[in-house]
């Protein structure tokens, strides 16, 4: 009987006799992906007898196939014409792989291959279910801070971090960069969102009580793609004349600034005297000639 679509094939076959191959695949939006189906032996195969198909699973829609001596794109659907195609050369050595080019959203699918054999009373000879998974890189995130006038001690600080066009929805995190630990999920909120191109934009708004020196990181995480992408807020000024810089201990209060200015005069004028008193005891000590000893007093009277 002739064969008028590969629908009407499928529905006319029988019973499995081969062993079923899953696996999954994972590809980014935009890139061309390999759908692994191979025979398991090795083993050459006739064009003219065997019958290749690939559909999406859940639906039997039609992605590519090949049929002897016949067009094998007319009955694929048309979201995959011209995007998904089989090697002639590779189909002779037992090798039925789906090539898809310039991946999108909606080919995060599961897809079916079925091999069928002419020779043998159309009898299926390898069957493969793949998993495609379909990913997108988040741009590097964006933090940015509120700048108050006049911090201080009782102000909260809110930093924001915006990341854009990522696939899966992601997860996002704010790190203390002092001592790399997380901050609580509690002080920021995340909002994640479609675009026009199916893609997640994400905004967090992170609230913390203001602090000397502090300075945070927001990270983006690609669970599919096991990428996470981070970004450094800019530091809190731990004072006036140190602004952008990160300081390990805090500064004096106002009321105890002018105590430690006075002491440390004290000091210096303290190693002053003493210095000096050395360098007297030192020139007194060149000035002893062995014969009579020469008094201050003397020494003025030879001079007068």
């Amino acid at each position: 009987m002739p064969l008028r679509s590969p629908g009407l094939l499928l529905l006319l076959l029988g019973s499995l006799s081969a062993e079923i191959q899953q696996t999954e695949v994972r590809a980014k939006v935009g890139s061309d992906c390999l759908l692994s189906c191979m025979y398991p032996e090795r083993l050459d195969f006739d064009l003219d007898d065997v019958y290749v198909y690939w559909q999406i699973s859940e639906s039997n829609t039609v992605v590519t196939y090949h049929i002897p001596k016949n067009n094998s794109s007319g009955q694929a659907d048309s979201r995959y014409q011209g995007r998904a195609h089989l090697s002639l050369d590779s189909v002779r050595q037992g090798d039925f792989s789906l090539h898809l080019r310039n991946v999108t959203l909606q080919d995060a699918q599961r897809f079916t291959c079925l091999v069928f054999r002419k020779s043998l009373s159309m009898r299926e000879v390898l069957r493969a279910v793949v998993s495609l998974r379909v990913a997108a890189n988040f741009s590097m995130p964006v933090v940015s801070r509120l700048v108050a006038s006049a911090p201080h001690q009782d102000q909260a600080l809110t930093f924001t971090c915006t990341s854009t066009d990522g696939y899966p929805r992601p997860n996002v995190y704010w790190i203390n960069k002092t001592d790399h630990s997380l901050l609580d999920r509690a002080l920021h909120n995340d909002t994640v969102s479609l675009n026009a191109r199916g893609l997640y934009d994400m905004i967090s708004v992170l609230t913390v009580p203001w602090a000397p020196g502090l300075s945070v990181g927001c990270c983006v995480e690609n669970m599919l793609l096991q990428q996470n992408l981070t970004s450094s807020g800019p530091a809190e000024p731990s004072t006036g004349g140190n602004a952008g810089r990160i300081t390990e201990t805090p500064a004096l209060p106002p009321g105890q600034r002018g105590t430690a200015v006075l002491g440390i005069v004290a000091v210096l004028v303290v190693v002053v005297l003493v210095a000096v008193a050395i360098t007297w005891a030192r020139c007194g000590h060149r000035s002893y000639t062995g014969a009579r000893p020469v008094t201050h007093e003397q020494e003025l009277t030879d001079h007068a």
